[in-house]
């Protein structure tokens, strides 16, 4: 690859940074490898690549100069490729790291609120179903967050890797206490949607035309 099709550093997408960022600790790596430390340790903060984006961006840091790579000898029935940060890669990696740009805003994509945003076509006890195996899921992933910082405590260089993973430890005890609160919402909330055809509401007029509050408008039913 010339110089000239060779990707700028600062267009380089997080999961590069990402990646760069595992193999910045000590020793070197294979592909497989990184995957399985991004899915004990990653994901519970950020995301977890593919093992197919792992190899790719591998690919564009070496080509870059960032990282290096090396093939087992004989001493290994499968010979495997293991991966290294460069001298060059530290430095782009920290500058990255330190640099003054925005981190930008944190992206939620919660599974169960889209539900719970289109409840008025499900069953109420099914929303509560739905509330009760996240919580179910949350415990387990707040089990295996705590593995994973348990290890991570033991290693004097994973220091600032245990503070996250400490920090997602949190992250997920508000996320059962924020599951708590939800179903005490949907129990105060009472019939509505799907069963609310038994337990019709008052008729509130509204300007411009009658009919229930908010009901055959064009208007969103929150401000934005």
């Amino acid at each position: 690859m010339t110089s000239r099709h060779m990707p700028k550093k600062q267009d380089l997408p997080p999961t590069a940074w990402a990646v760069l960022g595992l193999l910045s600790f000590p020793g070197a790596r294979t592909g497989y490898e990184l995957k399985k430390w991004a899915d004990s340790s990653l994901r519970f903060f950020y995301w977890s690549p593919a093992i197919s984006q792992i190899y790719s961006e591998l690919r564009r840091l070496e080509a870059l100069g960032y990282a290096g790579s090396e093939r087992s000898g004989s001493e290994e029935a499968r010979a495997k490729r293991r991966y290294s940060i460069t001298a060059e890669g530290r430095a782009a990696l920290a500058e990255w790291a330190a640099g003054t740009a925005d981190a930008g805003p944190v992206v939620l994509k919660h599974g169960l609120l889209l539900r719970v945003w289109m409840g008025h076509l499900a069953e109420p006890e099914r929303l509560r179903e739905m509330v009760r195996e996240h919580q179910q899921r949350t415990r387990a992933e707040l089990a295996a967050v705590r593995e994973a910082s348990a290890q991570a405590a033991a290693v004097e260089e994973w220091a600032f890797p245990a503070l996250a993973l400490r920090w997602s430890e949190r992250q997920h005890l508000a996320e059962l206490e924020l599951a708590e609160a939800l179903l005490a919402d949907l129990d105060a909330l009472g019939p509505v949607g799907a069963d609310a055809k038994d337990h019709p509401g008052p008729e509130v007029e509204v300007e411009g035309g009658g009919g229930r509050a908010g009901q055959g408008r064009g208007d969103a039913p929150t401000p934005g």
